[in-house]
């Protein structure tokens, strides 16, 4: 029996499953979430928004002391300037405004991920800095896109869908004078970074530095506190060394420590 005869078509096949598992890898990445979620939340706001009121960036790349930090959607108006953090998540989200961590989860797996709230707060920092505003004149908005319900209450700046649009006509008080706010959005398209893949590549890279630098600092991956250096009182192994949450009792995590 001739093996090129048969091994050729075989071959044919893996190599056109190939390229349909990259995408399929692709489309359940990440990556690919945040810039759907990106997109959705850029037409909603785009056509639903009177642009004559209401002027949008998007993708804005903005440098600070330690590197740079990336503010996926800015809205600047006379009601103040909207600082927006997309998430594109589905499942049941549960975290509190003060928690350091928030949980994503879907049947019986559990993700945790950043509070969009601290993480919206460097954003609104630098960008209070670039413009020598006050706080009220900035407000930060959290969109969540996707299917996705939250398991609490969440404040009235954690939005859901079309209620992002809702959140932000609601804010109707005068914070920012017209002449202010051409002066702000010349501030931030001066102040941005270039688009371009260079600038994402090197944010990248400084986000990949801080989250290895948070892994060294050794955090609780569930609550995002510091762990600290315990040891078991009775049993068989007393005086057993381990990590334990700083938290404790309110986060039992323990991990086990390695010599």
């Amino acid at each position: 029996m001739d093996f090129l005869a048969i091994t050729t078509p075989l071959l044919s096949t893996l190599w056109f499953l190939i390229p349909l598992i990259i995408v399929f890898n692709l489309f359940r990445s990440a990556w690919f979430k945040g810039v759907v979620g990106e997109f959705i939340v850029n037409m909603l706001l785009q056509y639903k928004l009177d642009q004559d009121i209401y002027h949008l960036f998007k993708n804005v790349t903005l440098p600070t002391e330690n590197d740079s930090t990336q503010i996926d959607h800015i809205i600047v108006s006379v009601f103040g300037v909207f600082v927006i953090e997309t998430k594109n998540m589905r499942g049941r989200i549960y975290g509190k405004p003060n928690d350091p961590m928030w949980t994503q989860q879907i049947y019986n797996h559990k993700n945790k991920f950043q509070n969009p709230l601290r993480q919206n707060y460097k954003h609104i920092k630098t960008l209070q800095k670039l413009l020598q505003l006050s706080e009220p004149q900035l407000h930060s908005v959290i969109a969540f896109i996707g299917d996705s319900e939250f398991k609490a209450h969440p404040p009235p700046n954690v939005t859901q869908g079309i209620g992002l649009l809702r959140h932000i006509k609601a804010h109707k008080d005068f914070r920012i004078l017209p002449k202010d706010k051409e002066r702000i959005i010349s501030a931030i398209e001066n102040g941005r970074l270039s688009e371009s893949l260079q600038t994402n590549r090197q944010h990248a890279k400084h986000v990949k530095d801080i989250i290895a630098g948070k892994k060294e600092l050794n955090l609780c991956p569930k609550c995002g506190n510091k762990m600290v250096m315990r040891h078991t009182k009775s049993g068989h192994y007393k005086s057993r060394q381990f990590w334990g949450c700083a938290s404790f009792p309110t986060c039992r995590t323990v991990i086990p420590f390695i010599e």
